[in-house]
């Protein structure tokens, strides 16, 4: 049964359909593979239904929704501005730059491909003017959009929490570490290619100009202030901390910064629906598979023909690891998630690994497969944002990805990198 469903699936994505198209397909060819026949199909949309049904759900959809405020209107450009007058005159210092912006974006938004507007619009221009080379800005931008991913309030976390029934708000806190040495580890790369390339410098901005720079950005901050201090300070739930920042994003586009009016929130609400009906089916879809293929105990035969539960921790880590991020190298993240958690979560239990730190990793991933060839979802957003051919968007990402794969490695072997946080938050 496990070749016939995977044999359509593929030719089904061949053929073009969107992501939903073959795994229904895919769920509904395995329901009556099982069952032979429909007479008991209420079970399947009772599974469609449960995958939908978690009200920490409610968080996705408000925080694309503020993204999307935030990215029409001025936010994004003062918190570019404010990083650029601290580090513009360092060697490399568009290119801090731009993953700076996309780590305290990705504090905003939770979404990569965001991420890839929010930043890459603006900044893409000022670096070609200042001398780097297309194919580094593109893979730059593509790959620190994976910050976001990690960054509270990550969607990917809050999907991953929702299907393993980890906490939300443990797994917030535990991307913070990851994603600021990413940053890190970027920035040196940037610094390193700026000398190599010589790049040259911007003028060094005058205090006066950093602090008419911070002053802009302080509405901005206040974002990773509702998100970050209000769950952790036990003021809001994920869940209301998203609802939160809808409220701060529409007081501030349209009050403060008076950037939109009615008619652009309106047009930004339906663009939010569109994509959060995309979403939804996929997690609706998703969830059915998950249930049909573990019906089947088609995960139960493909690990154990890998000899998985003869493995220690860290060897389980790596094949989660691995598997992730080939999946998202073909498939949305989300999609990944959904059909993957439910077959790694029995090993994960017997092993003894916390699943905040497998989370962490997982989140990582999908992020990093995201901005992969050959199918990375980031790279056809570059692509399409930046009317840039294929080639050329993935050219500059290999030192990248590198760079984050190692991030990986070093999650496996020092989980203190992720968990630290999260036990000082949480410490019993």
């Amino acid at each position: 049964m496990a070749p016939a469903i995977f044999s359509i699936m593929i030719v089904l994505l061949l053929l073009g359909f969107p992501m939903m198209v073959p795994l229904i397909v895919g769920s509904f060819v395995g329901f009556l593979s099982l069952f032979g026949g429909f007479d008991q199909m209420e079970t399947m949309i009772q599974q469609i239904m449960a995958g939908i049904r978690p009200t920490s759900l409610i968080a996705v959809p408000l925080f694309i929704f503020a993204a999307d405020i935030m990215t029409r209107g001025q936010s994004a450009n003062r918190l570019i501005d404010m990083v650029m007058s601290f580090v513009g005159h360092l060697r490399g210092g568009l290119a801090i730059t731009t993953a700076a912006a996309c780590t305290m974006f990705g504090a905003v938004s939770g979404s990569t491909q965001a991420t890839v507007v929010a930043i890459g619009g603006p900044l893409r221009p000022r670096m070609l003017k200042a001398g780097y080379n297309d194919n580094f800005v593109l893979a730059l931008i593509v790959n620190a959009s994976d910050i976001a991913f990690l960054i509270p309030p990550s969607i990917g976390m809050i999907i991953y929490g929702v299907v393993s029934g980890t906490s939300i708000s443990e797994l917030f806190i535990a991307g913070v570490g990851p994603g600021l040495l990413i940053l890190v580890l970027f920035s040196i790369y940037s610094y390193i290619y700026a000398l190599r390339k010589n790049v040259p410098t911007e003028p060094k901005a005058t205090w006066r100009e950093r602090g008419r720079a911070v002053r802009g950005a302080i509405w901005p901050l206040g974002f990773p202030a509702i998100i970050i201090g209000g769950i952790y300070g036990g003021v809001f739930s994920p869940t209301e901390a998203a609802a939160a920042c809808v409220l701060y994003a529409l007081f501030l586009e349209t009050i403060v910064f008076r950037e939109m009016n009615f008619q652009g929130v309106w047009d930004t609400a339906k663009s939010t629906g569109l994509i959060t009906a995309v979403v939804f089916i996929l997690v609706g879809a998703g969830s059915a598979f998950s249930w049909v293929i573990s019906f089947a105990q088609i995960p139960q035969h493909i690990l154990g023909s890998i000899g998985i539960d003869q493995m220690g921790a860290i060897g389980v880590l790596f094949v989660i690891s691995i598997a992730f991020f080939i999946g998202c190298m073909f498939v949305d993240p989300i999609v990944v998630i959904l059909v993957l958690v439910p077959i790694f979560s029995p090993v994960v239990n017997s092993v003894g690994l916390d699943p905040v730190l497998v989370g962490t990793i997982i989140t990582l991933q999908v992020a990093i497969g995201s901005a992969t060839p050959p199918f990375g979802c980031d790279i056809f957003t570059a692509i399409a944002v930046f009317k840039r051919p294929y080639i050329e968007v993935i050219k500059g990402t290999p030192p990248f990805i590198l760079i984050l794969l190692s991030v990986s490695v070093a999650l496996i072997f020092f989980p203190g990198i992720a968990l630290f946080l999260r036990d000082l938050a949480f410490a019993k």
